[in-house]
């Protein structure tokens, strides 16, 4: 997935600042899925105005620095249309805390407990935040289709942190008893 095509799907939704984009979008509806800090958004922003698959309106403020509003054009939404049909390739898998537990046999348990806890921590925090996201439950009636598809990522991103948390708890139990 490229961070074009995230701001694409979040500027269907609706017109946005890049502002908006990152503090409304990808710290809390999507941070889950896919982080992005301030400055790849602009980047980001400024590529899709030169490919013309968004258009960039400057709105003058008196008070306040002008706002450079965001939407998506015919190109961006046909763009994104085809993006959403094409199979993605599995992604690439880089978790420096396993490239640590492989060579860990020289470090003492102690050390390896250590990190693997650190993990555990960070692991938790993310699966309570993502607890915390609102969405109807699978089978909701009253749940439209957009909400649907957002929970269904989000169970797996809930089942994914569980299944890791798991993990984690078991290689601490085994690394305890050596």
């Amino acid at each position: 997935m490229s961070l074009a095509h995230a701001i694409l799907g979040l500027l269907q939704q609706e017109q946005m600042t890049g502002y908006d984009l990152k503090t409304s979008c990808f710290d809390q509806c999507i941070a889950h899925l896919w982080t992005a800090d301030q400055a790849q958004i602009y980047r980001t922003l400024d590529k899709l105005v030169e490919q013309g698959w968004i258009t960039c309106k400057v709105e003058i403020q008196s008070d306040r620095p002008n706002r450079k509003v965001y939407s998506m054009t015919q190109t961006g939404k046909a763009e994104l249309i085809r993006w959403l049909q094409c199979p993605q390739p599995l992604p690439t898998l880089r978790e420096p805390l396993l490239v640590q537990l492989f060579f860990g046999a020289q470090l003492p348990n102690e050390a390896l407990i250590k990190l693997l806890e650190h993990q555990l921590v960070a692991r938790n925090q993310k699966l309570d935040t993502c607890g915390n996201i609102q969405l109807p439950a699978l089978g909701d009636q009253s749940a439209n289709r957009e909400e649907i598809m957002q929970r269904l990522v989000l169970e797996l991103v809930i089942r994914r942190e569980q299944t890791y948390i798991d993990w984690l708890k078991t290689a601490i139990d085994v690394i305890s008893h050596q």
